[in-house]
């Protein structure tokens, strides 16, 4: 039982899955019955009549997430109480049995059109829990009007990038456990929407393992190929509504992917890890969280920290009452979309010259990683797994960001690296880093040079880089 370090390099993302990495940063939109209940949970004994925000406007949701630079949004149109933000024909739990919108109203139709529109990517959110339906418990029979919903989201509503499901579980009405036939909602995704990943009870994207917005200090895409169905166990399944799950963090799930882990492992996929955290204490709006949002300077921390980590984020929006994402909220996102445009607009070392230590051929040469090409990148060769970059701004400049991509169409590689800066003829230390990934943000105090060096010192087998960006943040250039 071991997986060669040969092997673990041959693990690669799919087609969608590169896809979604470079996504990066999109939206959870939790909106329902619990918004007008102040619930979190709900019962599922709710009348449909509660539902009736007064200002709805799915374009101003759209509009937050897009201002602050979010390339998509995932709509609850499910939770555990059923309610249906579609007029499902499965179940009377649903907005067609409101007086909103007298009975016609689709949130789902909205958001996704909103999403079209704006050019955003859309996705959805369907519990496997429901707490209305009577067949729940009836595991062949709820599974089948599971299936049915999940075919309604998948036919009617255009082009779906992600499908999320968790794995919350009680016991139905019967007083038996619902069990869940996720294999046959892989297919129906897989068959009506073969570009969506399914995150988190899926196959694409895995949970990080907590909702409080925790990282690892190396995050590995490519883990054993145990931790698929993980979140599909029903006793690691969240039970209760009581607050500590959503700041559980596992000490024992640090690292996923090391040598040592390869020594452990049958097998390794590529299952990249995606963060979800609420820009509120609660995951529906809550008044009480009014002056809970997080800050601009909390959220520019948590997205260095994820989508700079080798992550996704995805971030939870919720609109209030009204049917709107909330003024402080909206205000947070918009400064939020501002700050990362003003730091990451500008590549200071887009087209700089770049010396390699070692390069294999012209190919895959070192100006590669200045280039602004997704599609090419340096590799030293065969043999060669401790290798140096530099790049030459061309003139001293301010600075305070590094951004390293690796080519990880030819699987994640990097374990140790060292950033310098050249100070009179001295290599001044910046920043030491392990894994790369995806993406590596590197930040550090402002920084004035003209040469930086990378030095990659451990690595799987020879290197790869794709990208190797310099910023300065925020209005300090």
């Amino acid at each position: 039982m071991a997986v060669s370090i040969e092997e673990a390099v041959q693990v690669v993302p799919s087609p969608r899955q590169l896809a979604w990495q470079e996504m990066e940063f999109y939206a959870f939109i939790h909106f329902g019955m619990n918004t007008f209940t102040g619930r979190q949970w709900g019962l599922g004994d709710e009348d449909p009549q509660l539902f009736h925000p007064t200002a709805y406007d799915a374009a101003q949701w759209v509009e937050s997430c897009r201002s602050a630079g979010m390339t998509g949004v995932i709509l609850t149109c499910k939770h555990h109480d059923g309610f249906c933000l579609w007029p499902s024909e499965y179940t009377d739990h649903s907005v067609k049995y409101s007086s909103w919108q007298d009975g016609q109203g689709d949130v789902v139709r909205d958001v996704a059109e909103a999403c079209r529109e704006q050019g955003l990517k859309f996705g959805v959110y369907l519990s496997p829990w429901d707490r209305h339906e009577p067949s729940y418990g009836d595991s062949p029979v709820y599974n089948a009007y599971f299936q049915n919903q999940l075919r309604e989201l998948l036919t009617q509503y255009g082009e779906i990038f992600c499908v999320w499901f968790d794995g919350a579980c009680g016991e139905g009405p019967n007083g038996k456990m619902q069990v869940y036939d996720w294999e046959a909602s892989y297919r129906i995704i897989r068959e009506l929407q073969p570009n969506a990943v399914i995150n988190i009870c899926g196959p694409d994207v895995r949970w990080c393992g907590n909702e409080a917005g925790h990282t690892r200090e190396s995050e590995w895409s490519v883990v054993p190929a145990e931790r698929r169905n993980i979140e599909e166990i029903q006793g690691e399944s969240q039970q209760e509504d009581d607050g500590a799950f959503s700041q559980k963090i596992n000490a024992d799930t640090a690292d996923l992917g090391s040598r040592s882990v390869l020594a452990e492992a049958n097998r390794m996929i590529w299952y990249p890890a995606e963060v979800d955290v609420s820009i509120r204490p609660e995951w529906f709006y809550d008044p009480g969280d009014d002056d809970k949002v997080k800050t601009v300077d909390e959220l520019i921390e948590l997205y260095e920290r994820t989508v700079g980590g080798n992550s996704a984020l995805l971030l939870n929006i919720p609109p209030d009452p009204r049917g709107l994402i909330h003024e402080t909220d909206a205000r947070h996102l918009r400064e939020l979309g501002q700050w990362l445009r003003a730091t990451y607009g500008q590549d200071l070392a887009q087209g700089a010259d770049v010396w390699a230590s070692h390069t294999r051929d012209s190919e895959v040469h070192a100006g590669n990683v200045t280039d602004g090409q997704s599609d090419t990148y340096w590799c030293p060769p065969e043999g060669i797994e401790q290798a140096e970059l530099v790049i030459d701004l061309g003139k001293e400049m301010l600075f305070d960001r590094i951004v390293l991509k690796e080519f990880i169409q030819l699987g994640q590689r990097i374990e140790r690296f060292q950033l310098t800066y050249k100070q009179d003829d001295v290599w001044v230390s910046l920043y030491g880093g392990t894994v790369v990934g995806y993406k590596k943000i590197c930040s550090f105090q402002q920084t004035k040079a003209r040469y930086i060096q990378l030095r990659v010192t451990e690595s799987r087998i020879h290197p790869t880089l794709s990208s190797f960006g310099v910023y300065c943040s925020g209005q300090d250039k």
